[in-house]
């Protein structure tokens, strides 16, 4: 029996699993809690044990946002310090597996049917090779899944907090009013990911380029400001909203490009996060691949690159399990 978890920003998804032939099962329980509500990750564990004290646990795996060092986290986008032993003594294993959430997602990609993907560019078709994710959701995640000639295997990054590079006029002006607004360095996670969508949105507003509907104003006040502006974009709602969709999207393609180019991915380049199932209709109208491929000399390259979207939300949930019954750390 697997207890698995995905451990983002917003929401903690945990499930139990049963090993199925040196396989990961289908989910026998699952449930979603909202991260900000709860002191810490072994508070969540606690209570999602209590719920199940039939299940036999033996194999554990987290996938955490944030960098994992020496068994340890600082989440990125919380006020948790994660520990393996702690998790360990809170689920009532030997030990625990933690990792980075994008590295969960990484493995969960070889748990996946066509179903649960949406191609995005067909490219050369089948390759052998190197793997690239990247995800945009409370944060901006990256990572590289390295092929060795027999397997694929995930290797953790902190690419979302690299340097912002603005491609044309309106993109530096936007980097200028971050780092005014930041009071310093600014990262592709302020632009790639949903406060990123706000910062933009913002900056819009800000510098005069559209007008602000009131009834918009009072929901970006009042609740999800990324899923509001998102809403009335993808409603035509707000030509200012549309306008920073437009932007996100462009960004987003673009860094996927780059990503591509870095690791030579020619086994595939992944999107997931819990933003892109959500603006499907701006991610397949060509803005996102238009700004992939826009690499001069290497677009032939990146073009060739077959790129799909993960529709699947458990998809970390499957990868940290998956990892849980490899061991390792």
């Amino acid at each position: 029996m697997i207890i698995a978890g995905d451990i983002g920003g917003t929401k903690t998804n945990v499930a139990l699993f049963e090993e199925v032939a040196g396989r990961v099962g289908a989910p026998l329980a699952q449930q979603s809690y909202p991260s900000a509500r709860y002191g810490s990750l072994e508070e969540i564990l606690r209570d999602f044990v209590s719920q199940h004290p039939q299940a036999n646990i033996t194999h554990a795996c987290f996938g955490v946002a944030g960098p994992v060092v020496r068994g340890h986290i600082d989440a990125t986008n919380l006020a948790w310090k994660v520990h393996d032993v702690k998790l360990a003594e809170a689920v009532g294993v030997p030990s625990v597996r933690l990792i980075n959430d994008l590295e969960a997602t990484a493995f969960g990609i070889g748990e996946l049917g066509p179903e649960q993907l949406y191609t995005l560019n067909e490219g050369e078709g089948e390759r052998t090779g190197h793997r690239a994710l990247i995800a945009a959701g409370t944060g901006l995640g990256m990572a590289a899944i390295y092929y060795d000639g027999a397997g694929f295997h995930p290797m953790p990054s902190e690419g979302g907090h690299v340097d912002f590079a603005p491609r044309n006029a309106r993109e530096f002006e936007l980097l200028t009013y971050l780092r005014e607004q930041i009071g310093g360095r600014v990262s592709y996670e302020r632009v790639l990911s949903g406060i990123g969508i706000h910062n933009i949105y913002s900056f819009l507003r800000d510098r005069g380029y559209g007008e602000e509907p009131a009834w918009l104003a009072e929901e970006i006040r009042t609740g999800d400001a990324s899923a509001a502006i998102s809403h009335a974009a993808l409603g035509g709602g707000s030509e200012l909203a549309a306008t920073a969709l437009e932007i996100f999207v462009e960004v987003y393609g673009a860094m996927a490009g780059n990503l591509a180019l870095l690791l030579k991915s020619v086994g595939g380049l992944y999107v997931g996060g819990g933003i892109a199932p959500k603006i499907m209709p701006k991610l397949t109208d060509g803005t996102f691949m238009r700004n992939y491929v826009d690499k001069g000399r290497m677009s032939g390259l990146v073009r060739s690159i077959p790129v799909r979207v993960i529709l699947d939300d458990k998809t970390a949930l499957y990868g940290a399990a998956r990892a849980a019954l490899m061991g390792g750390g």
